[in-house]
Formats: C-alpha cells, sequence, structure tokens
C-alpha cells in the first residue's frame, strides 16, 4: 500500500489538463489572462514576469512562449489593461512595472516604501490601484510620475479585489476595508472577517454586492455589503482531507455564469454555485498546492499553477524535487453553470 500510496501521490497532473510549456525555475505567484484574447501572464519567485499565447481549440490546444520581463526581486502580482495591450506587475522590489506587448520595453510606473502585493488596472478610472505591505493602497495616473492619491490602511495589504465601483483591500489584521470608487479616498465600510483566520484572497462578486474572502484555515466567507441582505451572509468550509487543513488561496468568479472557482494548498480546485450553495464539482487533488489561477476572458480556460507555495518557509523546500508547473483546464458547462437547489443536484452528471 505504501508504495501505491507514494506513486499516487506524486501526480501533479491527475486532471489530465494541458501543460504550459517553459514554466518558471521558480513557484507561481499569479495568474492572469488577457482580456481580450488568450494570452496567459504569470509571475514568479525567480523575479519574472511571462506570457504564453493559448493557441488551437477543443483538445488541440497548445501553448507558446511569447516573451518574458525582470524584475530586481520576486513578482507577486500582474493585472492587465483593459484593451488587452499591457501588463502591469509587482512585487519585492518595491515597484510596479508596466510592459507593452507590442515589444516596447517595460517601464517603472509605480513605487511603494515595501513589497507591492496587489494592484488593478480601473478601466472606468483609467488609473492602476496598488497595494503594499507598507499598509498604502495607490491610486496611479499612467501620465505621472507620482500617485494621485494615497489611502492609508490599517495594516499591510494582503488581498485586494475591484468591480468597479465596489473595491475591497484585505489587511494583516483580518480587518477588510470596502471602498465606493466614485468617492475613493474615503473608506466605505470598514469589516471585521467573518473568518477567524489570516485573509488570503478576495474576490468581488459580478454584480458588485459583496465578496468573497478565503482563508489560511479552509474556509470561505460569503459576504453582501447590504444590511439588508447580511441573512444571506454565510461560511463554508472546503480545502480540508481530515484532520488536516489547508489554505484557500485563490477565488474566481467564472465571466458568464457567475459561479466561482476555489484553489487551495490541498493540491484541489474546485467550483461552486454560492447562491444554490453547492458545490459543482470537485477535481482531483494534485500532488503540490494550487498558489494562483485565473479564468480567461470566456470563462472556456482555468489556468492554475501547481507549485510549492513557500506556506512552510525555506527549510520545507527542495530545489532538487520542486517542480513548477502551469495547467490549462477547461471546464464542462455542467461543472460550472449553476443550478436551482431543490430538485436540481438530480439533474447533475
Amino acid at each position: 500500500m505504501s508504495i501505491f500510496g507514494s506513486t499516487a501521490s506524486a501526480n501533479t497532473n491527475p486532471n489530465k489538463s494541458t501543460e504550459v510549456q517553459q514554466p518558471p525555475a521558480d513557484s507561481v505567484t499569479s495568474l492572469c489572462f488577457s482580456p481580450k484574447a488568450n494570452l496567459l501572464v504569470a509571475t514568479s519567485w525567480d523575479n519574472q514576469v511571462r506570457c504564453w499565447e493559448v493557441m488551437g481549440s477543443g483538445t488541440n490546444i497548445g501553448t507558446v512562449p511569447k516573451a518574458a520581463i525582470s524584475h530586481e526581486q520576486p513578482v507577486l502580482c500582474s493585472a492587465w489593461k483593459d484593451d488587452g495591450t499591457t501588463v502591469f506587475s509587482g512585487g519585492c522590489d518595491k515597484q510596479v512595472k508596466m510592459w507593452p506587448l507590442s515589444g516596447s520595453q517595460p517601464v517603472t510606473i509605480a513605487m511603494h516604501d515595501a513589497p507591492v502585493r496587489e494592484l488593478a488596472w480601473i478601466p472606468e478610472m483609467n488609473l492602476l490601484v496598488t497595494g503594499s505591505w507598507d499598509k498604502t493602497l495607490r491610486y496611479w495616473d499612467l501620465r505621472q510620475q507620482n500617485p494621485v492619491h494615497i489611502q492609508q490602511l490599517p495594516e499591510r495589504c494582503y488581498a485586494l479585489t475591484v468591480k468597479h465601483p465596489l473595491m475591497v483591500a484585505g489587511t494583516a489584521d483580518k480587518n477588510l476595508i470596502v471602498f465606493n470608487l466614485q468617492n475613493p479616498q474615503t473608506e466605505f465600510k470598514r469589516i471585521p472577517s467573518p473568518l477567524k483566520y489570516q485573509t488570503r484572497c478576495l474576490a468581488a462578486f459580478p454584480d458588485q454586492q459583496g465578496f468573497l474572502v478565503g482563508s489560511i484555515e479552509g474556509r470561505v466567507g460569503v459576504h453582501h455589503l447590504d444590511d439588508s441582505l447580511q441573512g444571506k451572509n454565510f461560511t463554508f468550509k472546503c480545502h480540508r482531507e481530515g484532520n488536516d487543513i489547508y489554505s484557500v488561496n485563490s477565488l474566481n468568479f467564472h465571466p458568464t455564469h457567475g459561479t466561482f472557482a476555489t484553489a487551495g494548498s490541498d493540491g484541489a480546485f474546485n467550483f461552486w454555485d454560492k447562491d444554490s450553495k453547492q458545490r459543482l464539482k470537485a477535481m482531483s487533488r494534485c500532488s503540490q498546492p494550487i498558489p494562483c489561477s485565473a479564468f480567461n476572458n470566456d470563462g472556456s480556460i482555468y489556468a492554475y499553477a501547481v507549485c510549492y507555495d513557500w506556506s512552510k518557509g525555506a527549510e520545507n523546500h527542495n530545489p532538487s524535487t520542486a517542480k513548477t508547473y502551469i495547467y490549462l483546464h477547461f471546464p464542462q458547462e455542467s461543472d460550472v453553470k449553476g443550478k436551482p437547489r431543490i430538485g436540481g443536484s438530480s439533474s447533475r452528471k
């Protein structure tokens, strides 16, 4: 049994996903798809930002490395401009770089006093927002050298989600700071996390009426902002195996169905429907954690990284065996389309 168990646990791709060619040399920190095309960007602890083109259709999907740029230190976050021409990346060198994919050289467009953990492009405002461990959010107009506004946070920024006019920042003290971007220089609401442990990820509802929050303790909170909808708030457990509890590392809403995916340090990703409170599909566990994931612009591709997530520090990292993978999963519609709660489960395949 032990031999069988060790062989099974070594499978990084039990879901038979398509492997992205020439992945980073170290763990992946973020993944994001272009809003206009099947171009995938990944940032990594190896100081690099890479871009691949996803080509083909159906089962004949392949990936072609397109380009890469370097930061001086590990890169932690990435985002696309809404027109699909430009990538933003930030990281431990305290800089944010703007990388036009037309072939121009990347330029530094933003600076913080500590590593940049999160960033997001806000097309409705034509601004970039960056969140840092220096306890600030900063808004940047790309035509100016200095931030147009610096917003103080109570603690280090650990997570950020934007769905205009809603923006939510998660900080190190489990505070969730909600902003109405129609008045971005003032906190709209400060909410203590509904989860007991450290915030790991956030995702704004597609209708901007609330958000999801995931924690290191294998739990997700579903939170509505309207006081009259507080009765619809709930939390649920996920990414657990027996007594083992794993971090929820990534939350992604499906761009057309409004359902969402969770990915965790247990090496699993699952699809959920918050409205019917159902898990739509549980995927097989990979042999390493999934630190980040992303849907493409129409939700037909779900990209996820499988690699060491550094949650147990350098002493648990073995460079000789640690290998990084990025996979593309093509979800069935039945896996990501919501279903009525009553009588709906019987029709599920």
